[in-house]
């Protein structure tokens, strides 16, 4: 049984990823014969101080007489990746010293200063060989031994006259084996040296040409003068060199993390604090209710009025369930809650077997909108019985407020961003047929089973309630200052914060610095912890709200867990101000919308684990003691 689920999900991952993606036993993969030529894709260019990626020919490149645009998923889509082939040619292990691309190009003036404003703003071009991408090879001053890896290489070098790398030196590694029709070989690494080599720096013939000195010192760089004509010449040069770096692991090189050794111990501190933390609250929740609910079972009446005088929390068993105002809203956000839940559960586990890894380009995106389309029936099932739970009656105006509610608000930033990026002519821009693509998958799946879940839902029996409600409401006696709404829900958002800002601060680099997350395991732990912290903190938070006779615990259980998302979002705007050097109207909207709406979907996670966590402790505990 085991073997059939992990081949079907094997079949999942192939299908959202694509075989270049996987590394199967026994199976050759991404092997070439000698004299066979390879083409280098390219797939956009990104700048972290604009975050705006844009496609390769948006530039004025030499271009082949037909570009052909690969098919992509839906991740890549929504990346920006726009891939193409170009007239980069590899034969194997065939060494080109210099070779230019095409005839020296003339580049117009507003081409020109396209041209230069690119480089100013610290655009890098990325490009693919057997899906392996292009990386700049850095040698850190403090470690000589010590070789790092950026994605992709400069367009070129900023400066008063802007100065652009229009030679490349690509070096790819390869690993040889032995088969049964021969040799063949594996490309394991893919290195890109670039140069600037101005004009009259090269002696050419035809399509070859030659370096007029070897000292690369004494070669004059190619400027790019912005309103005028300038005439590039494009070449580049190959190399291959011999790896003992098997295929399977080739992508090591490209996903070693910079300070590997801080992350690590910046995890485990976080870990073992919050552990800690979250161990003495439990530890003194569970003594304070058994001693409680000991008290409250005694037969001597006595015992229990001294009990209730001391506490309180059974004194307001007859409002405990009582309904809470905008039951609509609660359930929406339980819904969307429980939906990114488990579309987060899967596409974690997805990641953690490998079938999500970076080199399934676009498959984790693509993975995670599906999932949450797929997902709308459980998130829908459980508002819809919790609705039925609260008296609510409208269930068909409640489940399409469930369907709609985040969706639509994700769909409009998007759109509104949509709006600004085809101004800018960004590849990131959508085109009309995904944005109708993304429609469909929200009116024909999404919408249908959140609907149909709630509808479900609703039909199902109430959940029992271990007591009864009261017709008149209890009057809630005035709060000490600490339990109010405002102040313990900003408190109760301070730990969860604890519990993931060190992972918090990777994922923020690899989304807004362009470079690989592959750290799943470390944040499948940060989840776990995550939400054993949201739940016990909400828990004590409600067991001292109920020890005040204050029963108004659903919406506080879910505002409390949830809390932690705006700590999430003071964070993100410290990372801008401290970490980016992002710059322009576009670009500061572009970071600060997708962070509101991480924030909310962080939110409506969370708050969905605390009030289900508190849910459950408060039919507990009144189940647990006796009730006349």
């Amino acid at each position: 049984m085991m073997r059939r689920i992990f081949e079907v999900l094997l079949l999942v991952g192939i299908a959202l990823g694509g075989v270049n993606g996987f590394y199967i036993p026994g199976v050759q993969l991404s092997e070439y014969a000698s004299e066979q030529e390879i083409n280098v894709k390219a797939v956009k260019m990104t700048s972290v101080k604009t975050q705006i990626p844009y496609e390769y020919y948006s530039l004025p490149f030499c271009k082949p007489e037909i570009v052909h645009y690969r098919s992509e998923n839906l991740g890549e889509v929504l990346r920006g990746d726009r891939i193409s082939n170009t007239l980069y040619t590899l034969s194997t292990l065939k060494a080109v010293k210099c070779q230019t691309l095409c005839p020296e190009m003339t580049i117009s003036a507003a081409d020109s200063t396209k041209l230069a404003q690119r480089i100013q703003q610290d655009y890098s071009v990325h490009m693919l060989v057997d899906n392996l991408p292009a990386a700049t090879k850095y040698v850190r001053v403090d470690k000589p031994n010590v070789a790092q890896y950026e994605h992709g290489y400069k367009l070129g070098i900023p400066g008063k006259v802007p100065i652009i790398n229009n030679h490349l030196a690509l070096i790819i590694r390869y690993h040889a084996s032995t088969s049964d029709v021969g040799k063949r070989y594996r490309i394991v690494g893919f290195e890109v040296q670039p140069l600037s080599v101005g004009n009259g720096q090269l002696s050419i013939e035809k399509t070859q040409c030659t370096f007029k000195t070897t000292n690369i010192k004494e070669i004059k760089p190619q400027p790019v003068v912005a309103g005028k004509e300038n005439k590039i010449v494009y070449s580049y040069s190959v190399m291959w060199a011999p790896s003992t770096l098997e295929w399977a692991s080739r992508w090591d090189t490209y996903l070693e993390l910079k300070d590997g050794q801080v992350h690590w111990f910046s995890i485990i501190n976080s870990l073992t604090i919050v552990l800690f933390l979250s161990g003495i609250v439990a530890i003194i929740l569970v003594r304070t209710l058994r001693r409680d609910i000991a008290r409250y079972n005694k037969l001597d009446e006595e015992d229990i009025d001294d009990a209730i005088e001391e506490t309180g929390w059974k004194l307001v068993h007859g409002d405990i369930f009582r309904p809470p105002v905008n039951i609509k809203i609660l359930s929406a956000f339980i819904s969307t809650g429980v939906q990114l839940l488990a579309m987060f559960v899967i596409t974690l586990v997805l990641a953690l077997m490998g079938m999500l890894s970076p080199a399934s380009r676009g498959a984790l995106m693509s993975a995670a909108i599906f999932l949450f389309a797929f997902m709308g029936m459980f998130g829908g099932y459980m508002a819809g019985r919790l609705y039925r739970t609260l008296k609510g009656d409208n269930w068909k105006d409640t489940g399409v407020l469930c369907a709609v509610l985040y969706p639509g608000m994700v769909g409009a930033c998007c759109f509104l961003v949509n709006l600004f990026l085809w101004a800018k002519q960004s590849s990131a821009a959508l085109p009309f047929t995904t944005m109708l693509a993304l429609l469909a998958v929200w009116l024909c799946i999404s919408m249908p089973l959140v609907v149909g879940g709630f509808f479900f839902g609703f039909r199902k029996q109430p959940y029992d309630h271990p007591v009864r409600t009261n017709q008149i409401p209890r009057q809630v006696p005035e709060q000490v200052w600490y339990m109010g709404r405002e102040v313990s829900v900003l408190l109760a958002g301070i730990l969860p914060f604890c519990a993931v800002f060190i992972e918090l601060f990777f994922i923020l680099t690899a989304i807004w610095e362009n470079r690989f997350y592959y750290m799943f395991g470390f944040l499948f732990l940060v989840f776990l912890i995550l939400v054993i912290v949201c739940s016990e903190i909400t828990i004590v938070i409600v067991y001292f709200m109920l020890c005040g006779e204050n029963y108004h615990w659903w919406w506080r259980s879910w505002m409390l867990s949830s809390s932690s998302s705006l700590y999430v979002f003071l964070y993100s705007v410290f990372y801008f101000s401290s970490k980016l050097s992002i710059a322009g109207f576009v670009p500061t909207l572009l970071y600060f919308t997708y962070s509101i709406l991480m924030c909310s979907t962080y939110g409506l996670l969370t708050g969905s684990i605390g009030f289900y966590a508190t849910y459950w402790f408060v039919s507990s505990i009144y189940g647990a003691v006796k009730i006349d």
